[in-house]
């Protein structure tokens, strides 16, 4: 018996990096920091936004070349760089 190819949807995740997910024992810590923070509150803004783009590039709702998604994705881990940071500070 021959195994059926699972369609490519099915081969990448579409789901999207939020910040609770990377952080689930910081939520409380985010909300407060968004708030309290400016910086903060930009650096989150910013992720949010790039990290919504990489999904639409991802679930192919918006083209890309691989390089833009590829300088999408390493400016996504250093917003969680600098994230991971002042969570840190502040716990």
């Amino acid at each position: 018996m021959i195994a059926a190819i699972p369609p490519k949807e099915a081969l990448v995740s579409h789901t999207p990096h939020e910040l609770s997910a990377e952080f689930p024992d910081k939520v409380a810590a985010i909300s407060r920091l968004k708030q309290a923070d400016a910086h903060f509150a930009r650096l989150a803004d910013r992720y949010h936004a790039v990290n919504r783009e990489i999904h639409r590039i991802e679930a192919e709702i918006a083209p890309a070349s691989d390089e833009t998604a590829e300088t999408l994705k390493k400016e996504r881990l250093h917003l969680l760089d600098q994230i991971a940071a002042l969570l840190s500070k502040a716990a």
